[in-house]
């Protein structure tokens, strides 16, 4: 099962998730707040491992939206992180946060939420999360052929 946590940009999205995983044993995936500087990190949920990938200045070693840049490597490590739970999952709960602009463009987090999205489709007892912007929802939606999803809020996210 596919459920979708979506809602405007700076609405607390990766907060109340960050807030709802410390409850709980049973979620791992990737999280991506803002550190102390404003500037976002990989932060795998389980292990607590924080992978550095916006910086500040566009190079060849980033990809760049917008005035953002961010470390390809960071998203090697974080595809391949996240590739490990296309075997059998060990948690109730995978999250990826978030699915946006690079993903539509066949970059970021795209190989694994390819491969993911569909393991998770069929599956009756694990469950993927992805975190969208309200305003990309429909376009992620399509571009991954998800057929069957659920859209949550944040308040509706401890009701999981």
């Amino acid at each position: 099962m596919i459920y979708i946590l979506t809602g405007p940009i700076r609405s607390g999205k990766t907060t109340t998730i960050k807030d709802w995983v410390e409850q709980r044993m049973d979620v791992d995936g990737l999280l991506s707040p803002d550190d102390d500087n404003g500037k976002r990190f990989f932060l795998k949920i389980k292990s607590r491992e924080e992978i550095e990938f916006e910086v500040e200045f566009k190079s060849e070693k980033t990809i760049n939206i917008g005035r953002f840049h961010f470390l390809k490597s960071s998203f090697e490590k974080a595809n391949s992180f996240l590739k490990t739970f296309s075997s059998e999952p060990k948690n109730y709960y995978l999250i990826l946060d978030e699915l946006g602009k690079l993903e539509l463009k066949n970059e970021g987090l795209h190989a694994s939420t390819e491969i993911l999205i569909s393991k998770f489709l069929d599956s009756g007892k694990h469950y993927l999360i992805l975190v969208v912007r309200d305003y990309l929802l429909d376009d992620i939606v399509a571009h991954y052929n998800i057929s069957e999803y659920k859209i949550i809020t944040k308040d509706a996210l401890d009701n999981l």
